[in-house]
């Protein structure tokens, strides 16, 4: 692909993107369902924050601050009793709504109120929201929005760069030319979901003089299906593959200590009945894991060694600056509070509802 010389400017210096110490409000990925079982409580370190995930006797998910209120002993140590959570320093008990509801020393209640969290369950892990009330659901595939689906654990994996550098790996249209030798021309058209969700999509055909490609375009009717959709700057999810057969691979990453990610792929697909179904089912899982090798090879060496500083952006990374303006856009909170960065977050919003699409 030529790369055109043109260069445009970021315009302003980025608030979240790339930041060490904030992220966006929003779900996380905190620990894969399988490792909850009922009448188990874990700890979970997500986000610079110490919580409790349990699973009571009726099988729901419950999510506190880790520490009792009463003498800061760490609740993961407690055990389930039926649906709530006994503390094993003085065996305070709290309901799954953080109530603290028996206090054997006293023989009577106190108000007392653990801070919860909401959290659901979804693809094979357990997802917490950082903020009070969800305002977007949990991330998942457009084109399969309104489906059943079966998904698969992928790899779990860690990265020496922030989540959104490797996020924007996805949209970095230049290399799949260098990086993946893909002979294809990658032009991505923007589509806004809601405030918190974006995708890009290829729209491009091109790559006539390549074998590869006039190999491959009998199975495709348009362009060579390439999106990304991108969830709280985050998680994103990838769908490639001919017409009749789409791939759908999820990273689902998180920020951990001085700004570097936590990862987990997730393989899905849509549900496909009967017993057609249960034998493709797990060989088109198969298939996308091998999709998601692919592309994943080549760039595990540039997310050891990476600094990222955009210093001077070309015109085929327009992708990429739509994704930072987006990213920055969003409900910022501090690492390890999850409080809201309140005086940028007002500033920001108000020039972005000025500005609307002026930097598209």
């Amino acid at each position: 692909m030529s790369v055109k010389s043109q260069t445009i400017s970021l315009n302003r210096q980025t608030t979240t993107f790339n930041h060490p110490k904030r992220f966006i409000e929003g779900w996380y990925w905190a620990i894969p369902s399988r490792k909850v079982r009922r009448s188990q409580v874990k700890p979970v370190n997500l986000l610079g924050k110490e919580l409790v995930i349990y699973r009571g006797k009726d099988g729901k998910l419950a999510c506190f601050d880790a520490y009792c209120p009463h003498m800061g002993a760490h609740l993961a140590e407690g055990t389930v009793e039926g649906n709530g959570l006994r503390c094993l320093f003085h065996n305070w008990k709290f309901n799954a709504s953080g109530t603290c509801i028996d206090i054997p020393c006293l023989g009577k209640n106190i108000p007392i109120q653990l801070k919860t969290w909401h959290v659901q369950e979804k693809y094979g892990l357990i997802w917490v929201w950082t903020g009070d009330i969800p305002k977007q659901p949990l991330p998942f595939v457009p084109e399969l929005e309104n489906h059943r689906c079966d998904s698969l654990l992928g790899s779990h994996f860690e990265k020496n760069c922030h989540p959104n550098v490797v996020m924007i790996n996805a949209i970095d249209a230049h290399h799949f030319n260098t990086v993946h030798n893909l002979p294809l021309e990658i032009i991505f058209t923007k589509e806004q979901l809601n405030k918190n969700a974006i995708t890009f999509s290829n729209i491009t055909r091109g790559g006539e003089n390549s074998f590869f490609i006039r190999l491959i375009r009998p199975f495709y009717k348009n362009a060579v299906t390439y999106s990304m959709c991108y969830w709280y700057g985050s998680t994103g999810t990838v769908t490639v593959g001919p017409d009749f057969l789409h791939f759908h691979i999820m990273f689902a990453l998180r920020m951990t200590e001085n700004g570097k990610t936590e990862g987990q792929t997730i393989l899905i697909t849509k549900k496909r009945r009967g017993i057609l179904g249960w034998l493709l089912n797990p060989i088109v899982l198969w298939l996308t894991k091998m999709v998601g090798n692919y592309f994943a090879k080549g760039d595990t060496k540039i997310f050891k060694t990476i600094k990222f500083d955009l210093k001077t952006p070309l015109k085929v990374d327009h992708a990429i600056l739509q994704f930072i303006h987006h990213v920055d856009s969003q409900k910022t909170l501090a690492w390890g509070s999850w409080e809201l960065i309140e005086d940028r977050w007002k500033e920001e919003d108000r020039i972005w509802k000025l500005k609307g699409e002026a930097n598209d």
